[in-house]
């Protein structure tokens, strides 16, 4: 056993002074679906409802064992990197300085004081996730206190590799493939690098947020670049740059093993696992399950665990969830219609619903014109079908339409 996958089973055996391994789940549900046999690795179901508790915990105990005079300790995380460290710190009874971002939801800053109570500090600062980050750092210089970082760390690689551990001891043999969420490369990091050592039959597919591609731009530059824009809905994926450490660990990678997971799709994964299996995900901890319908020719008949990272959801989103998942499925579009100013013309309009369709939005945009009126209707039907028979019964009767649900700029002021 190599020196890493020796100290991985040594942090795994410490964190039973945390809480029991989690969960790993065979889902029927799923196994039936894709005809292979599914596991899910719950991560969701650690005392913070996400895997960074490991990372931090690790990192805070190999801190204190070498610098045992080190009690304060310094985060930036609007999310689960804070809600880890804040319990860390109070089991190891040492100081936490917690930044988070001005827009930081309630729900979010109050659980992080939930589980480090009077151990922590929680400081507000910043409109943007860098902004916080740089405060935080210039705090830890000016207070000689030790910076944790959320990925890009050993120990953190490390503590993070217990998942690995964990899934190959329940499991008892190991599998075919195991699917990884990547933000910003802790996870997959410290799970790969364990597995490859003591288990190099296993195949590994790593999954990235569309709008959040760090490992797939760093694979193709051979070196960690910055994007230019992150789509922050997947919060707990969306890394704008992936870490220096995690590259070395991951840089063996074939880009072919990377899967893209759009935002909206990853929504469909999020209620059907709340409808179906009353599991709650978050949007990053659902990734590993939504590319189970790309990979359903290559796992049909395998062994493969999805690794369900993060449970922090919080229900205010749903609605906006919905939405998402509504619209990347086909089933909810909206439109700009052009509704001439002549009694009836609304009735004529409403007779081209079919029985399945329903208005979830009708405003008029401009109510000034003499003619014609702007008008932005959301229709909702059952199947996405019903939109071809909807949309040509308008083009029959000469109504002008523009359909905006794929308008990106459009949809974010109108809807």
């Amino acid at each position: 056993m190599t020196d890493f996958a020796r100290a991985a089973r040594q942090t795994t055996d410490a964190l039973r002074d945390l809480f029991e391994p989690t969960p790993l789940q065979r889902n029927d549900h799923l196994s039936l679906r894709y005809g292979a046999d599914i596991w899910l690795k719950r991560e969701d179901l650690t005392p913070v409802r996400s895997y960074k508790l490991r990372g931090a915990f690790n990192a805070m105990r190999k801190v204190r064992a070498t610098h045992p005079t080190q009690q304060h300790f310094v985060c930036a995380s609007a999310g689960n990197h804070a809600q880890g460290v804040a319990y860390a710190c109070r089991h190891f009874g040492v100081r936490g300085t917690i930044f988070m971002p001005v827009t930081t939801p309630q729900q979010k800053i109050d659980k992080t004081r939930t589980f480090g109570g009077s151990a922590i500090e929680i400081v507000l600062t910043g409109d943007y996730f860098d902004q916080t980050l740089a405060a935080s750092q210039a705090y830890c210089r000016n207070h000689q206190a030790h910076f944790l970082s959320p990925f890009d760390d050993a120990d953190v690689i490390e503590g993070q590799a217990s998942v690995g551990v964990e899934l190959l001891d329940q499991l008892g043999a190991a599998p075919d493939l195991v699917i990884l969420p990547v933000g910003g490369g802790g996870l997959s990091s410290g799970v790969t690098r364990y597995l490859r050592e003591v288990a190099p039959t296993v195949d590994y597919r790593f999954v990235e947020p569309l709008g959040g591609a760090s490992l797939t731009a760093a694979l193709h530059a051979g070196a960690p670049v910055t994007l230019p824009r992150v789509n922050s809905f997947v919060d707990g994926a969306a890394v704008a740059r992936l870490g220096e450490q995690t590259f070395a660990c991951l840089s063996w990678a074939d880009p072919a093993q990377v899967l893209l997971a759009p935002e909206d799709r990853i929504c469909i994964t999020m209620l059907e696992m709340l409808n179906i299996e009353g599991i709650v995900l978050e949007p990053a901890g659902a990734l590993s399950v939504d590319v189970l319908p790309v990979l359903a020719d290559q796992i049909r008949g395998k062994t493969v665990v999805c690794v369900t990272s993060g449970g922090n959801f919080d229900f205010e989103r749903l609605p906006e969830v919905k939405e998402r998942a509504q619209r990347y499925s086909g089933l909810k579009k909206y439109f700009i219609l052009r509704m001439p100013q002549r009694p009836g013309a609304l009735r004529e309009f409403l007779m081209m619903l079919g029985p399945d369709d329903d208005i979830a939005r009708f405003e008029y945009l401009k109510k000034s014109a003499r003619n014609f009126g702007s008008v932005l209707i959301g229709i909702e039907t059952r199947k996405a079908s019903n939109f071809a028979e909807f949309t040509g019964r308008m083009d029959a009767a000469g109504f002008a339409y523009r359909d905006i649900t794929g308008d990106e700029a459009l949809a974010e002021f109108l809807i």
